[in-house]
């Protein structure tokens, strides 16, 4: 009876009784969820990834409280990173590259046995504190630069910032750090020495990813050393910082924000930090103003050309592209492959014809010249126009060495920058490496650009490729900042520059800032030549000393190509005496070297120029070339161009024209004569007095006072005396591997023989 009873409070009840037990589960489950999605209102930065991983383990501990242990995993551990979203510039980019960069926090590691390294370290930290304080502006909230950290190697973990980069907190997700590195160099153990280990076990260790610090906004380091005991690099000046520069490219793939640093403690140690200092200001603000390093331009600096940091090798574009071609060489644009014939007009008699009023654009953004110029590393400025950095700057910014045009002129070619105002040409050089897509005309038919937006263009264009060498192993911080203040102009990029309408307005703007201006015209625009300013120096291409061989190599548009030439020969003798003129004459064997000796020494006699530069052609390798009948046999080695300089100038000499060989620059295959009016106390002054040339030119432009080459001229080194080479001692020589090793070896041995 009593079961009975409750069977039936049971069936009385039992609906309430339900209702009310799932309520009670419902709300249980809501607060749970509830309590695991709270987090901390503030979060301050962590100083390293050990401190950042414990809060973490500490904030989650009290949502799985309730929740199943996860058994751990059996085996070693595994510090393993996240599937990269995307590369930029060749390296891999993590999530948190996705969020917006907000603060930069510079970190300052340094080690010092003496303190001297020490106090350089406190003098940067005071540098960066008065960046960030710059940058706390009211009116730019929510971005800058935080106040810098300094961590001493001798006194921290390195797994805490060595093994995986810092974390930023879950509340400020648009942080990235910045690892500044400040290194002596020691021939003593210490913990330097402890350091590269743990870098090089880091890189090699399989349980750890070899980009194990990409998530570092970029690295940069100086260093400390004594060149009484350690002259040179290669001898071991500051050899320590370079091993940690070169560990930790490769440990953030390839993040080097700014080059490194060195300096002597026995003299300029102090002003070397300021300079680099100064520059990895600009960087941190880049970051913040661009969200990244940037990426790279191809063929300009990226830093993929180099991406064996362990490798010494001083011709990265060589093995990246089987030709190279130096681009002072090369006058007008194309590709290797060819295409369809641009129409060009023919007419040379009568009046130039305008352009009409729907004239187009010469390059536009859409036709397949401009894709093939952009990918090869040129930056098309307006619609005409181009710039684009050559081997040599980066050869220089590198310290190995500038091209023919330091040792003759004193142009050192990280300050120099190379651009045209015209990518058209009137000729279609066998020599050159872009064939059949260039632009090509007899008389101007485009739009004109005005000259400011191309001098703008072009100045931000060159920088901006500068500054994708930062990242290059081997570019020197010093050359780097120099780099960034363009004292010289090489307008001989492509195409025909005096061809530009207003070139004279272009030359003003590069003269009103006191940037040297060297223009080479192709002596087939005479009425141009005719009316050009002032040059720093100008040179006419004389690519041959008889009308047929300058037929067959220039293969000019011009029917009365001859007679044009001959009258820019003419206008060159009557500017020899106010401006500085060279015959720039490029060797190309079977076409114009055999038995042409008194044919340019007829040409010299005619126009008198104050230099003659001999070059042998560089062979680009292109289908294209060898359609016009140049192979390799047509490249002349340089004992072959030594002896034509010789019998040249030997002929000069017979004639009475007093002139002689002045200087080489025998890694160029080029040698230089030059006329006695420069020669001055039996010393050759072939160089260039910049400062003194815009001096008179702003005299001359405000009362008329005219002048004359002797007036800014400069003595030559002696190491680029004919017969000495002409590779700056300062620079470090690099030869390539196996046969080109051997056979620049045997060009430096006849150059000396």
């Amino acid at each position: 009876m009593e079961g009975t009873s409750w069977l039936a409070v049971w069936h009385a009840y039992r609906l309430p009784l339900l209702i009310t037990l799932a309520a009670l589960f419902v709300f249980h489950v809501y607060r749970r969820a509830q309590s695991r999605s709270k987090t901390p209102a503030s979060v301050s930065v962590p100083s390293s990834p050990r401190r950042q991983s414990l809060y973490e383990e500490k904030i989650q501990s009290e949502a799985a409280r309730s929740e199943k242990p996860i058994k751990p995993a059996t085996g070693p551990k595994r510090v393993q990173g996240r599937k990269p979203a995307k590369t930029i510039g060749g390296r891999r980019v993590s999530d948190q590259d996705n969020h917006p960069v907000s603060f930069i926090q510079p970190i300052i590691f340094y080690a010092s046995l003496t303190t001297t390294t020490e106090r350089y370290a406190h003098m940067l930290l005071e540098d960066l504190r008065a960046a960030a304080q710059e940058r706390a502006d009211p009116q730019d909230r929510g971005r800058g630069i935080l106040p810098p950290q300094i961590q001493d190697l001798a006194y921290i973990d390195f797994d805490d910032f060595f093994t995986s980069a810092p974390q930023p907190p879950a509340s400020s997700p648009g942080i990235r750090y910045v690892y500044c590195i400040l290194i002596p160099t020691y021939n003593i153990d210490s913990v330097i020495n402890l350091f590269l280990t743990h870098l090089d076990e880091t890189h090699n260790d399989f349980r750890i990813d070899t980009g194990s610090l990409s998530k570092l906004a970029g690295y940069s380091v100086f260093g400390f050393g004594d060149k009484e005991e350690w002259p040179t690099e290669e001898e071991g000046f500051c050899s320590q910082a370079t091993e940690i520069d070169r560990w930790m490219a490769k440990l953030t793939g390839r993040k080097r924000a700014y080059p490194l640093g060195m300096g002597d403690v026995k003299s300029d140690a102090e002003q070397a930090l300021k300079e680099w200092s100064r520059g990895l200001k600009d960087i941190l603000c880049d970051i913040l103003e661009n969200g990244g390093l940037g990426e790279g331009v191809p063929g300009s600096g990226d830093a993929a050309e180099s991406d064996e940091e362990d490798l010494d090798n001083g011709n990265e574009d060589q093995e990246k592209t089987p030709t190279m071609v130096d681009l002072e060489d090369i006058r007008m644009g194309g590709d290797a492959q060819g295409g369809a014939p641009i129409p060009v007009d023919f007419t040379t008699a009568g009046k130039s014809v305008a352009p009409a009023a729907t004239a187009k654009e010469m390059v536009p953004k859409t036709s397949p010249t401009y894709a093939s110029l952009t990918k090869q590393g040129y930056t098309i400025v307006g619609s005409h126009s181009g710039v684009k950095i050559c081997r040599w700057t980066k050869s220089a910014l590198r310290g190995r060495g500038s091209c023919y045009k330091f040792s003759f002129y004193g142009i050192r070619s990280h300050l120099c920058m190379e651009a045209t105002p015209s990518l058209s040409c009137s000729n279609k050089c066998i020599f050159c490496w872009r064939h059949g897509t260039n632009p090509v005309g007899t008389t101007w038919r485009w739009q004109v650009d005005k000259p400011d937006l191309i001098f703008k263009g072009i100045k931000e264009g060159h920088y901006q490729k500068i500054k994708m060498m930062r990242g290059v192993p081997g570019v020197r911080a010093e050359r780097f900042a120099e780099a960034m203040r363009i004292r010289h102009c090489a307008l001989s990029l492509v195409g025909e520059p005096i061809f530009y309408p207003h070139i004279n307005e272009f030359l003003d703007m590069l003269h009103a800032e006191r940037i040297s201006s060297f223009l080479v015209c192709n002596a087939q625009h005479p009425d141009q030549l005719q009316t050009l300013s002032r040059v720093t120096q100008l040179y006419v291409s004389i690519d041959a000393s008889n009308r047929e061989s300058l037929r067959k190599i220039d293969r000019p548009l011009h029917r009365d190509f001859w007679e044009r030439f001959q009258r820019c020969l003419d206008i060159l003798r009557e500017k020899r005496n106010a401006q500085r003129t060279v015959f720039r004459l490029t060797l190309v064997k079977g076409f114009n070297v055999d038995d042409e000796v008194i044919g340019y020494a007829n040409l010299v006699e005619k126009a008198l120029p104050c230099f003659v530069e001999v070059k042998g052609v560089t062979f680009c390798g292109t289908s294209t070339s060898a359609g016009a009948g140049l192979t390799m046999q047509n490249v002349p080695f340089y004992e072959e161009v030594s002896t034509f300089v010789v019998a040249l100038n030997a002929e000069l000499e017979r004639r009475g024209l007093h002139y002689g060989i002045a200087a080489e620059h025998a890694h160029s295959c080029c040698a230089l004569i030059a006329s006695n009016r420069f020669h001055v106390d039996g010393k050759w002054h072939t160089r260039i007095n910049y400062e003194r040339f815009f001096e008179l030119l702003e005299k001359e432009k405000a009362d008329g006072t005219s002048f004359t080459p002797e007036d800014y001229m400069r003595e030559t080194e002696e190491w680029a005396y004919w017969g000495k080479g002409g590779f700056d001692p300062n620079d470090q020589r690099v030869y390539t591997k196996g046969k080109n090793k051997n056979k620049h070896k045997a060009i430096e041995a006849a150059s000396t023989s």
